[in-house]
């Protein structure tokens, strides 16, 4: 007998509940040593907001977010070496547009020269929603922009701008007995509504991949054709938030049946078929630890309804970001990231990257934690409704933050509340709050970075206040309750 019979006669390695990573370790850092009296301490001074904590003394995980923080790897160390930081046509930008073509389509990066700008270099991916906001802005009035979920920078783009911003959640979201894998599908029957009633006031529809502020969840192939059919109906560009594509792909061939054969790049050439441009914040599934990036397609409908905003985003990076082959990024950053995007459609980073998340979640969910499912592709959310359910905690008291706060300061994890605070506002005439349809608190998954030791240990920490939410107490706010993106400066005292 040959290996062939016993290969076939054994379980394959998938199969075994736990898998070998797919890298290993190059160097480690000591973490700093501190406890939970000094973790309180600066809190306080902090006013229980976690963005301004020391990062040296998280003594945990940090899941504050997943944007910027992935460790990189031995390749990409050794591309920033190669890095050309000459002012006009590094090397690095030729090099970038290349992957750019591979990854997304050749359409979305022209060769200079051969046609219009398409291709926007930006330091990250809000700077490149303010630029198309700032100048869509003067398209029209009264202009809405739907999206499946804008995340918060976004939306605050848009409405800085005076756009209107308008979330149109799967229904599948609001149901907690559905299982379906793709809760962060577009409502694509309110959608047409929309388009059918104000689609002369939509300069663009925004699908977000994977969707962030609906729980991580993914966008089906068939939400997306969806979507892409009726913006073609009512002749709207349709744009990706791209930051999580390649996470989004993964759930397409594990979760859309028609797609189990296809590999990752095959799929991701699919999803941008169907758009005419894309933001993407690079900090993300490109693996790096800044960039971002707007993408227009040629002969799309962007560029055929807004020709004359080519050249005005080009003006824009030359007087915000620096020279168009650069845009506010250093060569090495760029030659990092053209390793990275390399690196993020392989299949067994991918595999191993989001069922790390998985196990996080289901440990959380086996331990009784109420949090959303199934679990997305790079965070696990924790539904702070239910957390705090039978007890005293009110809306207004913000629960997700004093979780946060009381999680960071006990057990030295960072968490990042995304709900009735971060995404709610506050009616000064009216002296009330206006809270979202969810009410998250966030725990990000950094790429590379953690083990599932170090997970489980922070699902353990988070059911000792599950076991003791009511000795949890709500807060006020002292500052910044009337503020836009309140979240990153607000500060609040335990009541």
């Amino acid at each position: 007998m040959d290996f062939s019979g016993v290969l076939d006669a054994l379980p394959a390695q998938d199969e075994l509940q736990t898998q070998a990573r797919p890298y290993f370790n190059h160097s480690v850092e000591l973490k700093k040593v501190c406890t939970a009296r000094e973790r309180a301490e600066v809190l306080e001074k902090a006013g229980l907001n976690v963005f301004f904590f020391p990062s040296e003394m998280v003594t945990g995980c940090d899941l504050l977010s997943d944007s910027g923080v992935t460790t990189m790897t031995a390749q990409q160390w050794a591309a920033l070496h190669l890095g050309d930081e000459a002012y006009g046509s590094n090397r690095g930008y030729f090099t970038l547009m290349e992957n750019i073509q591979k990854t997304f389509g050749e359409e979305f990066f022209s060769e200079p020269g051969t046609s219009g700008p398409n291709a926007f270099i930006f330091h990250q991916g809000r700077a490149c929603e303010d630029a198309l906001f700032s100048l869509l802005s003067g398209v029209g009035t009264d202009l809405i922009i739907p999206s499946n979920g804008h995340f918060d920078t976004t939306q605050a783009n848009i409405e800085l701008n005076h756009i209107r911003a308008l979330n149109l959640f799967s229904p599948e979201l609001k149901d907690p007995a559905s299982r379906s894998h793709f809760k962060g599908n577009m409502d694509v029957s309110r959608l047409e509504e929309l388009c059918s009633e104000k689609g002369s006031r939509i300069p663009v529809v925004y699908l977000t991949v994977t969707n962030n502020t609906g729980g991580g969840q993914p966008v089906s192939m068939d939400n997306i054709k969806g979507v892409a059919a009726v913006c073609e109906r009512y002749g709207i560009p349709l744009f990706f938030d791209a930051c999580r594509f390649a996470e989004n792909a993964w759930f397409i061939k594990r979760y859309e049946g028609s797609y189990e054969n296809k590999s990752i790049p095959t799929i991701i050439r699919e999803m941008f078929s169907y758009v005419d441009g894309f933001t993407i914040s690079f900090k993300k599934d490109g693996l790096v630890n800044m960039g971002g990036g707007l993408f227009l397609k040629q002969g799309g409908r962007f560029l055929k309804r807004h020709a004359a905003l080519a050249d005005a985003l080009l003006d824009y990076q030359i007087v915000k970001e620096g020279h168009p082959t650069y845009g506010g990024m250093s060569g090495r950053d760029i030659m990092a990231l053209a390793v990275g995007l390399q690196l993020v459609t392989r299949q067994e980073y991918l595999s191993y990257r989001i069922r790390q998340v998985q196990k996080f979640g289901r440990s959380l969910h086996d331990m009784g934690i109420p949090v959303l499912l199934p679990i997305g592709g790079h965070a696990v959310y924790l539904d702070v409704n239910a957390f705090f359910e039978g007890t005293a905690m009110k809306p207004d008291d913000f629960g997700g933050i004093a979780l946060t706060a009381v999680l960071l300061a006990a057990y030295g994890h960072r968490a990042c509340e995304l709900g009735y605070f971060a995404f709610g506002s506050y009616n000064s005439e009216r002296g009330t709050h206006i809270f979202p349809e969810v009410n998250f608190v966030r725990f990000a998954v950094p790429r590379l970075r953690y083990e599932d030791r170090d997970l489980q240990n922070t699902a353990e920490a988070v059911k000792m206040l599950y076991d003791h939410r009511e000795r949890i107490p709500g807060v006020e706010v002292i500052y910044g309750r009337e503020l836009p993106l309140r979240h990153f400066k607000a500060r609040f005292a335990f009541k």
